[in-house]
């Protein structure tokens, strides 16, 4: 969650004249394929999120990226959270933690919880964002209990698992239950969320994932009493206030989606009057469930009344987020060939084509030969390869001079 540079490793003493021939090598279209997945996995993570301007002046975002300044804000201060652009214009120095993503929330970098900054990208804020939700994930606390993540203190090797309803993340092994494998579900709903929103037992014995094996929760009831901070908690002044933040438009298209999806009957009576699941657990939900949630005006006010309005709203997971972000990356990507063309006339847009095209195919062959017997580039062998191709350009050059004089 916090991030840290990332350090390279150290050669043995004595052993600086054999690091290339010991060190381990991978094929070039090894190197290839993790360097996309990786570059995809970070599109995905960021959804979308601009890292130039600070997102405060689009109100309360849908989803964004964000991160808490422990620099700015330690523990004791009030929690607070920042942009992407923010992080790095304003805080690059400092130490953060990563939030990955939460819903409907306001940047907060150079407001009146940080005493000793200015916003360098939007310096007029309002002293506070009352709509916003905070936890102990602000302060690289985590789960029911509050430890920090990687934990050094942890041996146990444990998945971290996101609430869709809070946005905590938790052990795997402090939810109650067995999460199923990773394929078999979808989004999940820590047990103090199923308590506050009971109405999702009702659909949890026939939507639910299955074969979730419970476990005694008695401990981690012994742990969220003696770490009972709740920062999301809001008064009633806050609501009020929140009710009257500009909002996103991605948020009122949702909203407009759940109104015009409302139900007759009420599906929730129906499953209420079959509930039979057991308590006292987290459950696990299938791919596109909240599809099957009710939508007749009592549910739909019923959802309003609990503040999870969002369970009805599809854009609001966080696979939608991702998806938006490796989508609008993928369309903001420009080819610098493109650009390169746009500032020549005729003449040299032709000439750099071909060019570019014939340095194009014959690299993609030279590298597939490597790729296909799995072997290693070397330097010098893209040293060889272009040397060649310049003689290669030389002498068609000359041909052409010779035949044009």
């Amino acid at each position: 969650m916090e991030k840290e540079a990332a350090a390279s490793g150290a050669g043995l003493p004595g052993e600086e004249g054999e690091r290339s021939a010991e060190e381990p090598v991978v094929s070039l279209a090894e190197v290839l394929a993790e360097s996309e997945e990786l570059e995809k996995e970070a599109r995905a993570v960021l959804g979308g999120s601009d890292h130039e301007r600070c997102s405060y002046s689009q109100g309360a975002v849908k989803r964004q990226a964000l991160y808490a300044c422990s620099t700015c804000t330690p523990p004791g201060e009030e929690p607070a959270g920042i942009c992407l652009a923010c992080s790095y214009e304003c805080h690059g120095t400092h130490k953060l933690f990563e939030l990955y993503t939460k819903r409907n929330f306001r940047c907060d970098c150079g407001n009146s919880k940080f005493k000793n900054l200015q916003c360098k990208l939007l310096p007029e804020k309002a002293m506070v964002n009352p709509g916003n939700k905070y936890n102990d994930n602000f302060f690289g606390l985590y789960c029911v209990c509050k430890r920090p993540y990687p934990d050094p203190d942890d041996e146990i090797p444990d998945e971290m698992i996101q609430c869709i309803v809070c946005e905590d993340w938790f052990h795997g092994r402090h939810l109650g239950a067995i999460p199923p494998d990773s394929g078999d579900f979808h989004e999940m709903v820590c047990q103090a969320c199923m308590d506050r929103c009971p109405f999702l037992w009702a659909y949890a014995s026939q939507i639910a994932a299955e074969d979730q094996v419970v476990l005694n929760v008695e401990e981690s009831e012994e742990i969220k009493k003696e770490n009972g901070i709740d920062y999301q908690i809001k008064t009633e002044e806050e609501k009020a206030a929140h009710s009257n933040e500009p909002s996103t438009s991605s948020a009122s298209e949702c909203s407009e989606q759940t109104v015009k999806n409302e139900e007759s009957t009420c599906r929730f009576q129906e499953l209420k009057a079959k509930q039979s699941v057991q308590k006292n657990r987290a459950t696990f939900w299938p791919h596109n469930w909240r599809s099957k949630l009710c939508t007749c005006k009592e549910c739909v006010k019923m959802y309003c009344d609990l503040e999870v309005p969002f369970l009805t709203e599809e854009c609001d997971t966080v696979l939608a987020y991702e998806n938006k972000g490796t989508s609008d990356q993928e369309a903001d990507r420009r080819d610098p060939l493109m650009d390169t063309l746009s500032s020549m006339n005729r003449v040299q847009q032709v000439e750099l084509i071909s060019e570019y095209n014939d340095l194009k195919t014959e690299l993609t062959d030279y590298l597939r030969r490597f790729a296909n017997d799995g072997t290693v580039v070397k330097r010098e062998d893209i040293q060889q390869f272009f040397e060649e191709f310049q003689s290669r350009k030389r002498r068609r050059t000359d041909r052409m001079q010779y035949y044009c004089s």
